[in-house]
C-alpha cells in the first residue's frame, strides 16, 4: 500500500501531538487566573507553531504524491469534509487566537517560547469579542473533528482491516503502531500535568479580613479612621477630657478596593482581594490616626487572568521582588461636613512616595460607613514600563468602599 510521503508522516503526528497539547491545556486556562500566564505565552506560541506546521502540511499536501482515497459515496464525502474541516480548525484557531491578543485592551507581549517577538496584528479592537467567539467555538469544532478522525482510523483498521493506517506510518512496524499514536495521547497527558494545582479559592479572598490596595489600602484606612471620628460639639468636650490611647477599628466584611485606568479612550477596571489594616484612631481627634496597611499585589485581578499574569510581571507589580504595598499614615484632618483626607507613605515596587486619599463617612458611634477615592501617578512607583502601557493614562483612579467597627 502506497503511504504518504515522510515529511507529511511527520507533520502528520507532530501537529496531532501539539493539538492534544492545546486542548488539554485549553480547558482549563480561563480557571487558572493570575497563575496561568506562563502557560498562556506556552499556548500561544504552540498554537504559532501549529499555524507554521499546518501551513507546511498544505505545502507538502500539493508537492509530494499522495495515496489515492479507499473510499468513495457518503463516506469518503464525510472522510473529505473532516480533512478539510481539520486546516480549516488548524489554521482558524491559531489565527483568531491571535487576533485575540492583538485586540486585547492591554498589548500582551507575546515571545514564542520567549524568544521570537510576535507581532499584533493590525486590527481594531472591536474585533476582539468576535475573535474571542471565533476561537471558542473553534475550540470546540476541532475537538468534535479530531474525534471523528481517530475514530474513522480505527475503524479501518480494527474492523475494515484494509491497512489505511499504515499509510501514515514511516515503516509497517507494530512499534511504529503503538508509539506514534501513543504521542497524541502523551501530549494531552503532558498538558494536564503541567497544570499549576488549584488554588485555594477560600483563602484567595477572604471577606472578613481587612484587606487592601497599594494606594486604596491607605485611603481605606484613613478612611476607616476618619470613620470613626464623631461630627459635632462632642469635639470641644472631649478635648477638655484626659486623653487616653485611641481605639482601634476593625474592617468588616464586605468591603472592596478597586482600581481604573484609561487605555485608548476604554476604560480598564480591577481590584485586589487581598489586604490586611492595622487602624487605630480617636475618632474625636482623627489627627491620632496611626495606620498601616498590607495589600497583597499578587491578588491584583483586572478580570481576564491573562492580563492578570502580566499585573504580577515586572512591567507592572514585580510581585516576585515586591509582593506587597504598604501604605503608613499618621493622622488625619476633617476637609468638610462628612469629608476627610489623610495624608502618608505608599510604598510599592520599591519606591516609597507621600501619597493622599480623601474620603467620607456615614454612620455614627462604633460603627462607620466608609467610601473614599484617590488618583496615583504609576511612573512614579515604575508600574506599567514596557511596550504593553503605551497606551495606559498616567493616572491611576483608586476606590474603595468598606465598613469598619472600633473594637
Amino acid at each position: 500500500m502506497q503511504r504518504y510521503s515522510r515529511i507529511a508522516i511527520f507533520l502528520h503526528w507532530a501537529i496531532a501531538a501539539l493539538l492534544a497539547f492545546q486542548i488539554a491545556v485549553g480547558w482549563a486556562l480561563e480557571d487558572l487566573g493570575a497563575r496561568g500566564f506562563a502557560l498562556f505565552q506556552w499556548h500561544k506560541s504552540i498554537g504559532i507553531t501549529i499555524l507554521l506546521l499546518t501551513l507546511a502540511r498544505i505545502v507538502v499536501r500539493y508537492w509530494k504524491p499522495r495515496p489515492a482515497p479507499v473510499e468513495g459515496g457518503w463516506q469518503g464525502m464525510l472522510v473529505k469534509a473532516v480533512h478539510a474541516g481539520l486546516y480549516g480548525f488548524m489554521l482558524g484557531a491559531p489565527l483568531t487566537g491571535w487576533a485575540l491578543v492583538s485586540t486585547a485592551k492591554v498589548k500582551v507581549p507575546t515571545l514564542i517560547f520567549g524568544v521570537v517577538p510576535l507581532p499584533h496584528l493590525p486590527l481594531p479592537m472591536s474585533a476582539n469579542d468576535p475573535a474571542f467567539a471565533a476561537h471558542s467555538v473553534l475550540a470546540w469544532i476541532g475537538i468534535a473533528l479530531f474525534a471523528l478522525h481517530v475514530a474513522g482510523a480505527l475503524r479501518h483498521h480494527f474492523l475494515m482491516h484494509d491497512g489505511l493506517l499504515w499509510r501514515m506510518m514511516p515503516a509497517r512496524s507494530p512499534v511504529m503502531l503503538a508509539a506514534l499514536p501513543a504521542l497524541i495521547a502523551g501530549g494531552f497527558v503532558l498538558g494536564r500535568v503541567i497544570l499549576p494545582t488549584p488554588a485555594p479559592k477560600v483563602a484567595a479572598a477572604p471577606a472578613p479580613v481587612e484587606e487592601e490596595a497599594p494606594a486604596p489600602v491607605a485611603e481605606a484606612v484613613d478612611t476607616v479612621v476618619n470613620a470613626a471620628a464623631p461630627t459635632g460639639a462632642d469635639n470641644a468636650v472631649a478635648e477638655e477630657e484626659p486623653v487616653g490611647p485611641p481605639p482601634v477599628w476593625a474592617v468588616q466584611p464586605g468591603g472592596s478596593i478597586g482600581f481604573s485606568v484609561g487605555n485608548g479612550g476604554e476604560t480598564i477596571s480591577g481590584g485586589f482581594a487581598q489586604w490586611t489594616t492595622k487602624i487605630a484612631m480617636d475618632p474625636d481627634r482623627p489627627d491620632s490616626a496611626d495606620i498601616r496597611v498590607e495589600i497583597d499585589l499578587a491578588s491584583a485581578s483586572v478580570g481576564d487572568s491573562y492580563q492578570d499574569g502580566m499585573l504580577a510581571g515586572d512591567e507592572f507589580f514585580g510581585v516576585a521582588a515586591h509582593p506587597k504595598a504598604v501604605f503608613t499614615a499618621k493622622g488625619a484632618k476633617k476637609t468638610g461636613a462628612n469629608s476627610y483626607q489623610a495624608v502618608g507613605t505608599l510604598s510599592l515596587k520599591g519606591v516609597s512616595k507621600p501619597q493622599s486619599i480623601r474620603f467620607t463617612l456615614s454612620g455614627a458611634g462604633k460603627a462607620r460607613k466608609v467610601a473614599g477615592s484617590a488618583t496615583i501617578a504609576r511612573a512614579s512607583f515604575g508600574v506599567g514600563n514596557g511596550e504593553s502601557s503605551a497606551g495606559l493614562d498616567p493616572k491611576v483612579a483608586v476606590h474603595f468602599g468598606f465598613r469598619a467597627k472600633a473594637e
